[in-house]
């Protein structure tokens, strides 16, 4: 390189060299991840949109559509910017995710687990982890306690001051919604007071209902989604309006949709 500055003007190879050095960010989309499922509307305040699951052999391999387009509900207000894999501030005009506000969280998050009513020894072929929801189990909604955003089966608990919260979700009393789900990790390491708690796909009762902040769908759909599922290679699941999600498809690294 000194050679070169010798023999050459020094604003002319000082161009040169910067242009050499710049190199383009990596996708926001981890390398590792192999599967990628992708959840669309037609905008922020939509509670209805579509699901796509997308597969690839390796990180030099395109996305592959697995299965079909099915139907999903999202939160009773729409979407909100979340907190997960992505920036936390968003500057494509979402509203930011807060607890109790109706909407599902936009962005992209890492899908870490599988939960339902049914003991573990009963879920054949399941490839990710999983939580068998008893009558203990709840997820931490009270923005006071230290275990917000958690699920805590109380039966763990070495004794009653452990309890700090006076507000959960009792996910065993949730019927047919909680009874197959995969938990979403929003706002999660660090978790961000009254930052947004709970988060699943889950079943739905019926098509035409929205959800607390959710993304809800048919228990066909749920099942075939959970079986498919595989811890190994590393899932995540992408929420946006389809104009966001064609803004941010090239930088982070997104599978083509329909």
């Amino acid at each position: 390189m000194r050679q070169l500055v010798r023999y050459c003007q020094y604003f002319t190879c000082f161009i040169f060299v910067f242009s050499c050095e710049k190199q383009d960010a990596p996708p926001l989309i981890s390398s590792k991840c192999h599967q990628a499922i992708v959840v669309v509307t037609d905008s922020v305040n939509a509670t209805v949109g579509s699901l796509q699951a997308f597969q690839r052999e390796s990180n030099a391999h395109q996305w592959v559509q697995a299965g079909h387009r099915v139907p999903i509900a999202l939160g009773r207000n729409g979407l909100a910017w979340g907190k997960g894999l992505h920036k936390t501030q968003s500057n494509l005009n979402y509203p930011v995710k807060s607890e109790g506000d109706g909407r599902s969280p936009a962005g992209m998050f890492n899908l870490s687990s599988v939960f339902g009513y049914q003991p573990e020894k009963d879920m054949d072929g399941l490839k990710m982890p999983y939580l068998h929801v008893t009558e203990y189990v709840e997820c931490i909604d009270d923005v006071r306690s230290k275990h917000y955003a958690e699920i805590i089966s109380r039966d763990t608990l070495s004794n009653a001051n452990q309890i700090d919260w006076t507000s959960s979700e009792k996910m065993a009393l949730a019927g047919i919604y909680y009874e197959l789900g995969v938990v979403v990790d929003h706002n999660l390491d660090p978790v961000s007071s009254s930052g947004g708690s709970c988060i699943f796909l889950h079943n739905w009762a019926e098509p035409n209902e929205t959800t607390a902040g959710c993304t809800a769908m048919s228990p066909p759909d749920m099942q075939t989604l959970v079986h498919w599922l595989n811890i190994e290679k590393q899932p995540v699941l992408i929420q946006l309006t389809r104009q966001s999600y064609a803004e941010q498809k090239a930088s982070w690294g997104l599978p083509e949709i329909e």
